[in-house]
């Protein structure tokens, strides 16, 4: 399974070979089981300010920057763009929902898969769209020593934020390592559309309710249903 995406992955960006030495996560819905959270808080925020969308837009919208999701919903109602008071309005609206939601618990076999990791000798680099302060306080907290606060790209260290690769790219840059040398791990389509743009070897950890061929048409070169698969697995990975 693994043997076979590495080399067509290896074939289709020209690379001498595949040696992780980082690991790129993305945040929500892959170290914490917060997208129910957050689709609710989309949602409600949404239609209150008159604007249709759905669960399902939430998902597939997600990775991207909140002010870009709500451009986009300003585009396809009224065909312009959201001016930037209308963005800060309900994206606090969208954020003050998202904390009532209730503090959302890390994903299961997270830890133990970052704490493997670490041992291993791997970077461990956070690349997420949130811009969410109770979301990003939290990593220390659930998953202490793990993340160095200075590898970390978030909503405000990016200019296009995702699907672009730039979030991705950033990442990378960090690690100061070449592309051949980076997993990614992205829940969302435009989340895995983005390090697949950044040619970095993708994997796609279907956590939502979408079908796993939205995530194989976004680019993932592969695909697992769970954080406890990844983990499981996570030494077939380098055989």
């Amino acid at each position: 399974m693994f043997s076979c995406a590495i080399e067509h992955f290896i074939t289709r960006n020209n690379y001498p070979h595949f040696t992780p030495k980082a690991v790129l996560f993305d945040m929500d819905g892959v170290l914490f089981d917060s997208m129910r959270g957050h689709a609710s808080a989309w949602v409600k925020a949404m239609t209150e300010m008159g604007l249709p969308f759905t669960e399902h837009d939430a998902y597939m919208n997600e990775g991207q920057t909140g002010h870009a999701t709500i451009n986009n919903a300003f585009l396809k109602k009224y065909g312009r763009e959201a001016t930037e008071e209308e963005k800060q309005t309900i994206y606090k609206l969208k954020s003050d929902y998202f904390d009532d939601y209730g503090t959302p618990e890390p994903m299961p076999f997270a830890f133990e898969l970052l704490q493997k990791i670490k041992r291993q000798g791997l970077q461990r680099i956070v690349v997420t769209g949130s811009g969410q302060p109770s979301l990003l306080s939290r990593l220390e907290h659930n998953f202490p020593g793990i993340f160095e606060k200075d590898k970390m790209v978030t909503a405000f260290d990016v200019k296009y934020g995702k699907p672009h690769p730039e979030p991705y790219l950033l990442g990378l840059q960090k690690t100061g390592l070449k592309p051949w040398e980076v997993l990614a791990v992205d829940n969302a389509p435009l989340g895995v559309e983005s390090a697949s743009a950044a040619h970095l070897f993708t994997v796609g950890l279907n956590t939502g309710p979408l079908e796993p061929e939205i995530l194989s048409q976004a680019g993932a070169d592969i695909i697992l249903n769970s954080m406890q698969e990844l983990f499981e697995k996570w030494d077939t990975l380098f055989k």
